[in-house]
């Protein structure tokens, strides 16, 4: 029997353990965390009121959107498993709720008609533009999802396709010339909604006001294909994949860190652990670890591919974790409080490196689909505000800013003194996020898409030097968040011959 290594348990790491058992290898996932998922993780706060020596708070560590559930069922399905043994969701009917500053509150349903409504009837825009957008937005992912998202951009014969044809044909389309912002602003008159579907770059940490309106696919995933909440919260994604890929064999060792990967005759052969652990030796290593950690840490005699690697990073994020001593029935799963000054606040975060007064702040509850993260009573609220990556800035200082202008901004849009009601707190800032996830400072999604080229800058899923090494993850190809770090499995081991 082969045997293949896996460089980390994140997302994409576990999916591509999957993908080569179910080919028939014996797998191995090596994870320097006490846990699976990377970002996709949980944890737990102790509540202080009500006072029982059981009552928590559960938060899910990372990302809080599911989308493009038929990725995750697709590995079910190849192993041959049924995925509701594994795995359980259901459809929002409200995608998310979003606040403004003149007091505007929008609605985004998942019936795209109700949406479009929704929008004629609070801001100046008609239904019959957001229609067309979302039927444009579908246009688009259509033309991309074969040629840029589900197979390799590094492999000539994916050209010769005839997805590629019709892709190139249609490229005209994609609006690969003009920024995100500049097409909104065309299509929509209401300032309001040119800021809402600006929303979407910030999906893989760019800036709308310089990334490709190629991004204006990324509607569609919500709206088209829809959001959707697992049973149990996001961390049964991860769950669920680890029990899939235990029964299928693989074997999971954590607190395990690697230190090099083994390479002879321009071959990768095995894996380092410490001088303690013999050498581990495979037919295939993969490595879901991010693609600059992979080379300067991991293979540190390879020269590095230092075009690719100094790319512009993505945003990071500032979280904060409050078990909330109350409920507020205003409030859904996924809402948004928008900045006022939209276009500030994205020059601070990828032009000054710092945050800005007035920061867009994301809340994502839980407890609202599932009753049993917060005591009775209370919610558990994930409260994100996009901020630069790490490049040295005074975190402490940063993060303490962030706290006291989040409070300001929540408490006066829902009338409420939140600093009084929160019960317990954890952070998560650039650094934390590096330190734990191993991401190239602490950048959410590897490099940003701020240039038209970037889907095709970045590193390819497998080496071109080194036979036998392949690469997931959302530092490299197709890109950050859930659905297309599984996707980077599936094309990782696609290119496994």
């Amino acid at each position: 029997m082969k045997k293949a290594i896996i460089i980390g348990a994140g997302i994409a790491g576990i999916a591509a353990s999957i993908r080569l058992a179910v080919r028939g290898y014996a797998v191995e996932v090596f994870e320097a965390n006490s846990f699976a998922g990377g970002k996709l993780a949980e944890f737990t706060l102790p509540a202080t009121l009500p006072a029982t020596a059981t009552a928590c708070y559960r938060f899910d560590a990372g990302p809080s959107l599911f989308t493009m559930p038929e990725y995750i069922e697709a590995l079910f399905n190849l192993a041959g498993r049924n995925p509701k043994d594994y795995f359980q969701y259901k459809q929002l009917d409200t995608v998310c709720k979003y606040f403004y500053e003149d007091n505007t509150v929008l609605h985004a349903y998942k019936d795209t008609q109700k949406f479009a409504e929704e929008v004629a009837l609070k801001t100046t825009e008609k239904a019959t533009t957001i229609l067309n957008f979302l039927r444009q937005s579908k246009a688009k992912y259509d033309l991309t999802k074969e040629v840029f998202l589900q197979n390799s951009l590094h492999k000539w014969r994916n050209y010769f396709t005839w997805a590629t044809v019709k892709g190139i044909l249609g490229m005209y389309r994609l609006q690969v010339f003009t920024t995100m912002h500049r097409a909104n602003s065309h299509t929509f008159q209401d300032k309001r909604i040119v800021q809402f579907f600006n929303r979407y770059a910030t999906y893989n940490g760019s800036n709308p006001y310089q990334t490709p309106a190629t991004l204006n696919i990324i509607p569609h995933l919500e709206f088209g294909i829809g959001a959707f909440f697992p049973k149990g919260g996001m961390y049964q994604i991860t769950q669920s994949l680890v029990n899939l890929a235990e029964d299928l064999g693989v074997v999971f060792h954590y607190n395990t860190k690697v230190q090099e990967i083994i390479v002879e005759n321009k071959k990768a052969v095995g894996i380092k652990i410490d001088a303690e652990v013999p050498l581990r030796f495979a037919d295939v290593i993969v490595s879901n670890m991010d693609i600059v950690g992979t080379y300067t840490k991991l293979l540190p005699a390879l020269p590095a591919p230092k075009r690719l690697l100094e790319q512009p990073k993505s945003s990071s994020a500032i979280i904060f974790y409050w078990g909330i001593k109350n409920v507020f029935p205003e409030l859904e799963l996924h809402n948004i409080f928008f900045s006022k000054e939209y276009e500030t606040e994205f020059k601070h975060i990828f032009e000054t490196k710092d945050l800005y007064e007035d920061p867009t702040v994301y809340i994502n509850i839980s407890s609202k689909e599932n009753a049993t993260d917060a005591p009775e009573g209370c919610e558990n609220w994930f409260v994100m505000v996009n901020a630069p990556h790490n490049i040295g800035q005074d975190w402490d200082m940063l993060v303490g800013q962030a706290r006291q202008h989040i409070l300001l901004k929540l408490s006066r849009l829902l009338k409420t003194d939140i600093s009084a009601l929160i019960d317990c707190e954890w952070v998560l800032d650039p650094r934390t996020i590096e330190a734990r996830t191993s991401s190239s400072q602490g950048a959410l999604y590897g490099n940003s898409s701020n240039n038209k080229w970037a889907a095709f800058l970045r590193h390819a899923n497998f080496s071109s030097r080194i036979k036998g090494l392949y690469f997931c993850g959302g530092s490299v190809h197709p890109g950050g968040g859930i659905p297309l770090s599984l996707l980077s499995a599936k094309i990782a081991c696609d290119c496994v011959k």
